[in-house]
């Protein structure tokens, strides 16, 4: 393969059946991938894990790949949502959000929210969270994860999405809020439990 092919170029010659191409592009981008997973996932035979089956997907779907984004920037996003995936089937706790507050924006440290002296609460908002992230829709649980966990700015999460900054911001609001009612509903709850069991 002539290594001054770009990336649109491999995927091309992909679409036209050539998977030297393919290969090609996984040689590439194997270890940026790898990378952007290890933020979720920490064990290396997990993370190898993910990074195949990341690879197998974007080759399964290589058709539906518009040529006018980054190929990197694609393979990311089906990176992302494969770490999500595999963090869900094992049932793993994702820690609690810890993103830099803004004082211009509505943002919320889950800390916060929770009293994080009690552990009882600690695991029961980590378990919360991962449960309201299964359900979120797809847009909504990658935007709300590339902020709060991989810390990216606006700009970087809507280049990685293809959208509007726009739109980040009102999948961001949306994802937020219904964490931080899920949140508050167990917050009550757990108050309430404590005032009976010292009564």
């Amino acid at each position: 393969m002539n290594i001054t092919c770009t990336d649109i170029d491999l995927v091309r010659q992909v679409k036209l059946g050539n998977r030297s191409a393919f290969d090609s592009l996984v040689v590439k981008h194997k270890q940026k991938l790898a990378r952007v997973i290890a933020r979720y996932i920490k064990l290396p035979q997990q993370i190898e894990d993910v990074v195949q089956d990341t690879f197998i997907k974007a080759y399964l779907g290589i058709m539906a790949f518009r040529e006018d984004s980054q190929f990197s920037t694609w393979i990311h996003r089906i990176g992302v949502n494969a770490a999500i995936d595999f963090l869900s089937s094992e049932r793993r706790r994702i820690p609690l959000f810890q993103p830099p507050l803004n004082s211009n924006t509505n943002e919320f440290i889950i800390s916060d929210i929770i009293d994080d002296s009690n552990p009882e609460r600690i695991f029961i908002a980590q378990q919360t969270i991962l449960s309201v992230l299964n359900r979120l829709p797809e847009e909504l649980r990658t935007a709300i994860l590339l902020r709060e966990i991989d810390g990216l700015s606006y700009e970087k999460i809507a280049k990685i999405m293809d959208c509007p900054i726009g739109t980040v911001r009102s999948r961001l609001s949306r994802a937020r809020a219904n964490i931080e009612i899920e949140l508050n509903l167990i917050g009550s709850s757990l108050s309430k439990k404590h005032d009976c069991s010292s009564t």
